[in-house]
């Protein structure tokens, strides 16, 4: 299964809802949900949430995130 940019997002787009998850901007899980699955399909990363939530990076931020997401490439089998 490959994953393809449908809807392609600009940096500057991803950049402003990941901060918004990093800020807790969002009325709840849901929005979460939705921010996410958004990012997903606009950068076509499959391991956004994962840069968010679970990898740690002491120089931390939006711009990182959203700069590693933008750098995945599937593996093509």
């Amino acid at each position: 299964m490959t994953i393809e940019r449908a809807q392609k997002m600009s940096r500057n787009q991803a950049i402003a809802l990941v901060q918004r998850l990093l800020n807790g901007d969002t009325a709840n899980e849901a929005e979460d949900s939705d921010i996410l699955e958004a990012l997903e399909r606009g950068l076509g990363c499959p391991h956004i949430s994962d840069y968010i939530f679970w990898d740690y990076d002491p120089a931390f931020s939006a711009e990182k995130v959203v700069d590693r997401a933008m750098a995945y490439k599937p593996i093509a089998l």
